[in-house]
């Protein structure tokens, strides 16, 4: 008991778990397409039945984040992801008296994403740069029960459509698990052979310039390690809860950063 409750069972990507996701993630990216398109919903809240899309426009204009699970089925309605799962959600949030492009000054700002969603980020850096596109570094930490601490990369494009509407679209090229970080034996296990805390991470953003602010949401398709029979109990709660706490933390500190302007001048 000692034991697992500091180090989770080591568990190992399979190709197979792999390859489910990517189908997830096709799939779910066709959905997207669609609401791309003329007359679709640009985002989640305006497809929704009229007397909730109003309900979440009054919470989210008086601050809240509002999140909800997603789930893509394929004509069987299941993926092969063995020893792996899916978490899929989607969140919005509005930033009041800003435009949009002061939010994008703000998320594009990678070298001060520490800054800015800190403590969840701890180190970041723009590796590379060219017109809408990016290559970033992050070092993600999270405390819940045990200490999970990430060293990831992404690469992220972003495509304005018209003066009030962007979106953006990011993928996890590299994620690894850090042991023992900031220390002398600090070192990065295998990828995909580690705790499986986080093994994928796509992020699907859109930011709207209407009601006198901007609307911004964040969809996130993930890959993790699957539940172990038998350390639910120490597994479930980190595994379940940190992809839904983790979209919200980053939704807010996105309003709070933009709406204390604290972008820095060199953007």
């Amino acid at each position: 008991l000692l034991t697992i409750s500091g180090r989770a069972e080591a568990a190992e990507l399979k190709p197979e778990a792999a390859q489910g996701f990517d189908r997830y993630v096709h799939l779910s990216e066709q959905r997207m397409q669609t609401e791309l398109r003329p007359g679709g919903a640009f985002l989640w809240v305006d497809g929704l039945p009229d007397t909730r899309r109003i309900d979440v426009y009054t919470r989210l204009q008086s601050g809240e984040v509002v999140a909800g699970r997603l789930e893509t089925r394929d004509s069987s309605g299941h993926f092969h992801t063995p020893g792996a799962m899916i978490p899929h959600w989607i969140g919005t949030v509005f930033i009041p008296g800003v435009s949009l492009q002061q939010v994008l000054a703000l998320v594009q700002d990678y070298d001060h994403h520490a800054e800015y969603y800190g403590p969840d980020v701890v180190k970041s850096k723009t590796l590379e740069h060219a017109g809408g596109d990016f290559k970033v570094y992050l070092r993600l930490i999270k405390k819940k029960i045990v200490t999970v601490v990430l060293d990831s990369e992404y690469d992220v494009h972003y495509e304005q459509f018209d003066a009030d509407r962007a979106q953006s679209r990011s993928y996890s090229t590299r994620i690894v698990e850090v042991d023992h970080p900031g220390e002398a034996s600090e070192r990065q296990a295998p990828p995909g052979k580690d705790n499986g805390f986080l093994w994928r991470l796509n992020s699907y953003w859109r930011f709207s310039e209407k009601d006198h602010g901007v609307y911004v949401q964040c969809e996130a398709i993930s890959l993790t390690r699957d539940i172990p029979i038998g350390l639910n109990w120490l597994i479930g709660p980190l595994v379940e809860s940190i992809p839904r706490e983790s979209l919200e933390f980053t939704l807010r500190s996105t309003r709070t950063g933009v709406l204390r302007g604290n972008v820095h001048a060199s953007q």
